[in-house]
């Protein structure tokens, strides 16, 4: 579990939990925050998306994270309303653990096929189609799919793009923050998932960019939407965000952006507020997330993320004027 703790020293404490996926973010954010403005401290827990807007809507939060925007039933569980602000924006990838293969190429039938437990060897033919030399190789093991065990905006942007590209995906297991997958060991958090990605020969997961980058794990090429394989990249990333058209209250479903340059599983993650605080709180969290618009943006590059485009963060100062 990743934590932010207050100081003893801050007068305002604001506390929120949810998404892992931006939590180094957001913990690097709270820490350089609290020495600009030491009378305010930020308390975030890195403990999943679901659990987060969870603990969010019984008002044991300030605010929550999560890599999916809130729905209209949830929403509706807030008596105070809700406010969706993009703060980052990020790629899931795929990592795999085979040593023997630095670099892997997959269709979309190949990935969604892995993940419904279709194919399960390594030289299957519809693997083995851009990367013939996988052909070569002998005493693979078998593919071994590693997902997460908790509720998390991660797994929801995946299933959502998934079921987007199959209707067999859609069908069998369907779009949510936990689902039931066919096959696969399960982690807790993207932490959990790299973990066993790392020690466990022949598996194959989803993370988000950053956990992979920073545990230097390859990072598989996906085919797009426009049929191009594509890598992750900050680039392909931006590529694809460049795309995504918020509305006026800056929630998106954008599970299969268009483009031959992007890469296909790209997409927001938000600091979830309500409309109404106290006074001294609602100052405090204008003063935060105004710096996570602005400085924290510069930041965000730094550790894997994607900084928002101009037009979004302009959309997300204003949506902040409106808290009460």
């Amino acid at each position: 579990m990743l934590a932010i703790m207050a100081t003893s020293h801050a007068t305002t404490i604001l506390n929120g939990s949810g998404a892992t996926f931006p939590a180094p973010l957001y913990q690097r954010w709270a820490a350089q925050f609290h020495q600009e403005h030491p009378a305010i401290a930020v308390n975030y827990q890195g403990i999943g998306s679901g659990a987060g807007v969870n603990n969010f809507t019984k008002g044991l939060t300030d605010f929550c994270a999560s890599d999916v925007a809130m729905s209209d039933p949830e929403i509706a569980k807030v008596k105070e309303g809700v406010i969706m602000i993009p703060a980052t924006a990020g790629t899931i990838v795929f990592s795999y653990n085979l040593p023997e293969v630095p670099t892997l190429n997959l269709s979309r039938e190949a990935y969604v096929g892995i993940l419904l437990g279709k194919i399960t060897a390594w030289n299957d033919p519809l693997i083995i189609k851009n990367n013939p030399g996988i052909a070569a190789l002998s005493n693979l093991p078998p593919i071994s799919v590693v997902t997460r065990s908790d509720g998390s905006g991660t797994t929801a942007l995946l299933t959502g793009h998934l079921a987007a590209i199959s209707p067999e995906f859609a069908e069998k297991v369907g779009v949510g923050r936990s689902v039931k997958w066919p096959v696969g060991l399960s982690g807790k958090g993207n932490d959990g998932v790299t973990a066993l990605i790392k020690q466990t020969r022949g598996s194959f997961g989803y993370m988000e960019f950053g956990f992979a980058k920073n545990n230097q794990l390859p990072m598989v090429t996906l085919e797009n939407k426009a049929g191009e394989l594509v890598a992750p990249s900050p680039a392909s990333g931006a590529a694809s965000l460049a795309t995504i058209q918020l509305p006026q209250n800056l929630r998106d479903f954008s599970y299969d952006p268009k483009g031959r340059d992007n890469y296909p599983i790209t997409g927001f993650t938000w600091i979830i507020l309500k409309k109404e605080y106290p006074t001294e709180k609602k100052t405090a969290l204008q003063d935060f997330m105004n710096y996570a618009l602005t400085t924290g943006q510069l930041i965000a590059p730094q550790l894997g993320y994607l900084p928002l485009p101009a037009n979004v963060v302009q959309k997300a100062q204003e949506a902040l004027t409106s808290l009460k």
